[in-house]
């Protein structure tokens, strides 16, 4: 079930799914559209993805973000209220921007910095500093370890999704799986929405043979991970249900900059070196990766490609 937003799904784009799928075109804020879907069958597990993403798009369309993020999923829970039905499981796409800025460390101490304010990224003060201003290192978010804090409304509305589902699947002793997800790209990605996927984007660029823009200094953090080791991850979470819920993360582990992503996107394509030009977005975090150890202990699941193999199957496809 989607609704197909054209900010993602570009008009005259071909849904190619497989015949065993049974496709709705639906809206996950529409009760109406929920009962629908659930008249016609009763799933024995539901996997939700449905979300509008973007860390400074989410800023100034709050309501949008709200809307289908909370309101969808609460609509969801109700339907199957309505309709008297409690699947084995609920698996639930979250995201690693409810950590926000996450845990850091300085020296032998470990904190969690406030927001990045915007005076302080106009300054170009990209780092959060320690308690007494001095130099800090980021630490691997661990859904075990890490205390959830969000730094923009995406991120908020995200967490909100999973204690929601908590709160329903416990009362109801059925199971949740939430997977919080690090940067995901690959083939089928938009490659024009520079919200849903950084890697797409600049993938497209260089095989223009343009020169890519890196924000701030160049040395923003993230973990990227490919789609066909997200997709297992969802099926491993699927084929061995919770008992009764867990939380894990999904990435890489592999914290890669910016820069070397143009860099490498670049290299591989002949196109012009990257260009640092001190921009930046409000609500992003500076340093985001993941510790996958929880991940595997509970699902069995290791990812199996490499940023460079992940980056020209995504061109590949985007050559076809």
């Amino acid at each position: 079930m989607d609704i197909l937003h054209q900010q993602v799904h570009a008009e005259g784009t071909v849904i190619d799914l497989p015949p065993s799928v049974r496709f709705f075109t639906g809206d996950v804020t529409h009760a109406p559209d929920c009962d629908a879907v659930l008249r016609l069958f009763k799933p024995s597990q539901i996997v939700h993805l449905a979300a509008e993403t973007g860390t400074a798009q989410s800023l100034s369309e709050a309501s949008r973000h709200g809307t289908v993020n909370v309101v969808g999923t609460t609509q969801l829970l109700d339907a199957l209220s309505r309709c008297g039905h409690v699947p084995a499981q609920l698996v639930l796409a979250s995201s690693r921007a409810v950590y926000g800025e996450g845990a850091w460390q300085s020296g032998n101490h470990v904190f969690y910095p406030a927001s990045r304010s915007h005076a302080q990224l106009v300054a170009g003060d990209w780092d959060p500093h320690g308690p007494r201003g001095e130099r800090a290192v980021p630490l691997a978010s661990s859904a075990v370890q890490t205390e959830p804090r969000p730094t923009n409304i995406y991120a908020a509305t995200k967490l909100a999704q999973e204690h929601i589902l908590a709160s329903w699947t416990a009362a109801h002793d059925t199971r949740l799986s939430v997977l919080r997800l690090q940067n995901v790209y690959g083939p089928g990605q938009s490659l024009t929405n520079s919200y849903t996927g950084i890697v797409a984007l600049f993938a497209r660029l260089s095989r223009e043979k343009q020169p890519l823009e890196v924000y701030e200094d160049g040395q923003i953090v993230r973990d990227f991970v490919y789609i066909d080791d997200v997709v297992e991850a969802i099926f491993m979470a699927i084929e061995s249900p919770a008992a009764p819920s867990r939380c894990v993360d999904i990435g890489s582990g592999v914290p890669t900059t910016i820069h070397e992503l143009a860099q490498q996107l670049a290299t591989i394509c002949g196109a012009p070196d990257p260009v640092v030009v001190g921009k930046f977005r409000d609500g992003d975090v500076r340093a985001a990766r993941c510790d996958i150890e929880h991940a595997t202990n509970e699902l069995g699941w290791r990812p199996k490609w490499s940023l460079e193999e992940g980056m020209r199957a995504l061109l590949d496809w985007i050559g076809k």
